[in-house]
């Protein structure tokens, strides 16, 4: 079972960057499709960025252009590079893997976007 940890959260002011990562256990991880989420106060958890295992990538429209998602299979890594940060990106970033019927959910790392 691949087991997942976050890192790299923070607090920056608006504009600013951050690139968070998200470490995976496991030799096949590189099948999965691993997605960044995030859930501020208050609101319901939604997809920000997907990577399959091809490489191809998606993001939800707020953050297309400024939020980056790559993968490192050498490294068993996933990163979110997040730049040109807002207010509105406050929030705890989830990672999560799936392969078939797999789903592994990360602990999150909190990000801070404020003055």
């Amino acid at each position: 079972q691949v087991q997942l940890v976050e890192s790299g959260g923070g607090s920056v002011q608006p504009g600013g960057s951050l690139r968070l990562s998200c470490a995976a256990s496991g030799s096949i991880f590189r099948f999965y499709t691993v997605g960044w989420y995030r859930q501020a106060p208050g609101k319901q958890r939604e997809l920000v960025a997907r990577i399959i295992s091809g490489g191809t990538t998606d993001y939800t429209d707020s953050v297309k252009g400024r939020f980056t998602i790559s993968r490192d299979n050498a490294e068993n890594t996933v990163y979110l590079q997040l730049s040109s940060l807002k207010p509105e990106d406050t929030a705890v970033y989830y990672c999560n893997a799936k392969l078939g019927g797999l789903e592994v959910w990360g602990q999150g790392t909190l990000v801070t976007v404020s003055s």
